[in-house]
Order: C-alpha cells, then structure tokens, then sequence
C-alpha cells in the first residue's frame, strides 16, 4: 500500500512547524525522515499516523492493504511502554485483544512475530528480565503482530547503547528483507538512516521543508557486507552535509528558546 502525504502543513499556535509537505512513500519501502533539531520530524510522523490533524494538506493510502492486515497503521515509538506484569508474548498478544480472532490463528500470530524479532526463547519471560534491546524487540514483536500495511517508528533507537543499537540496526534489515509494509523511520541518527531506509528525507530547520532526498543504492540484502560499508559511509557523510550548519543554528534556537 503506497502512502501520499499532499501539502502537509502544520502551525503550533501560530508558530509554522511544517511547510508544504508532497511525498510518495511506495509499498514495500522505507523512508526516513531527519533534520535539524525542532524541524518537525515527529509532528510529520504524528499527522501521518493520524494523532494530529494538519493545519493544511492531506495523507492518502493509495491500494488495499494485504488480506492479513489488521491495522492499517501501526506505531514503534523510543519508550518500550510495555505492561510490567505481563511476560514477553502476554505483551505481544496486547495489539491483538480488539480483534476477533480465532485462538489458533491469535497463537500463530504471536509465534511469527516472536520468531521474527529473535524473541522466541523468551515468550514467557517478563520485561524486567530483559535487556533495553530485548524489550524493544517486544515493542517491534507487537507492532508487527497485527501486520501493519504502514509501519511508523519514532526514533526506535535512540534509548539504546551504541552496541545494541548495531545489533537492532541489523535484525531490523533482517526483518526488512523478510516483512512486507510501507516504513516511515524518524530518526536524529544519520548512521540508522544510511543503513536502514531506501530514500532519505532531509527537512529544513523550522519551517520543515523538503530540502532533499537522498536514496541508497545498496539492495537491503546486502546492506551488511564489506562491500556496502563505503556506499553507507558516503551517505551519511552527504546527509550530514545537508543538515550540519542548519543543525547548528538550531541548536542555538533550541538553547535560547
């Protein structure tokens, strides 16, 4: 299912946040999204998802999603927010409890997605048991669950340590490869970008404007081989030269404001 954001444009008491917004987010790719501090990365993500009404414009699905589908949008956000007192597929089942599902297919659907997260082992295990990374894992195991025609992710990793955000980075290409859904990824971290999307999304400073968008050349299959390291580094080295000296003068703004 392709996704269509047309003039997308948003105002915070007055204040222009987002400016004349125009993509077209194809079925199966992942788009992400970066710019300069208070740019309006999230309130993009917001508006897509539906949790905000734009000032102007409109977001449009364009086909069906898949038969399997049970919600047509679906949100990865930085906090875990899982049930403390509920273990690893307890957690997973959460998105599924409003649908009318049958108990077999309710069980088939938490297994997949446990597999699919690299959680299977851990089923029964409770948050407190495990690591930031595998408790994000659960937050992906239960975005996916419902088989998501769009999938939103506001920084997923920006709460982890370098080390497991290189091993998330990698199970998320993995699921990628395996996963079919249309991705929005929000992220201030230009290595997630290069690594992770098909097209990269470069906002202005505040008003957030489309300034450019990049895209990866690497299939995503291949994006963890030797050969693919300087292709990603050239990447993230062109999108930090989009952003570096708007990224500055935000951060003035933002420590003054």
């Amino acid at each position: 299912m392709d996704l269509r954001l047309d003039g997308i444009t948003h105002r915070y008491d007055g204040l222009l946040v987002l400016d004349g917004i125009d993509l077209l987010i194809r079925d199966g790719e992942t788009v992400a999204i970066i710019g300069p501090s208070g740019c309006g990365k999230s309130t993009l993500l917001g508006i897509v998802g539906g949790l905000l009404r734009p000032s102007a414009g409109t977001v449009r699905t364009i086909g069906k999603p898949r038969a399997d589908s049970l919600n047509p949008f679906t949100y990865v956000f930085q906090d875990f927010a899982l049930l403390p007192w509920r273990s690893v597929a307890a957690n997973v089942a959460l998105a599924l409890e409003h649908h009318p599902l049958p108990r077999a297919e309710r069980q088939a659907r938490i297994k997949a997605a446990l597999g699919l997260t690299g959680l299977g082992d851990f089923a029964d295990a409770l948050p407190r048991q495990l690591s930031g990374g595998m408790r994000q894992r659960v937050g992906l195991a239960r975005a996916l669950v419902v088989r998501p025609a769009v999938l939103l992710l506001d920084e997923p990793l920006s709460a982890l340590d370098a080390q497991t955000r290189e091993l998330l980075m990698e199970d998320l290409l993995a699921i990628w490869a395996r996963e079919r859904s249309t991705r929005l990824y929000v992220t201030h971290n230009l290595d997630e970008a290069a690594r992770l999307a098909d097209r990269v999304v470069v906002l202005s400073r505040r008003p957030g404007r489309i300034r450019e968008i990049v895209s990866i050349d690497v299939p995503v299959a291949e994006r963890l081989s030797a050969s693919a390291l300087p292709v990603i580094a050239a990447v993230r080295d062109r999108l930090w030269a989009l952003i570096r000296d708007e990224a500055r003068v935000a951060e003035r703004e933002v420590q003054h404001a």
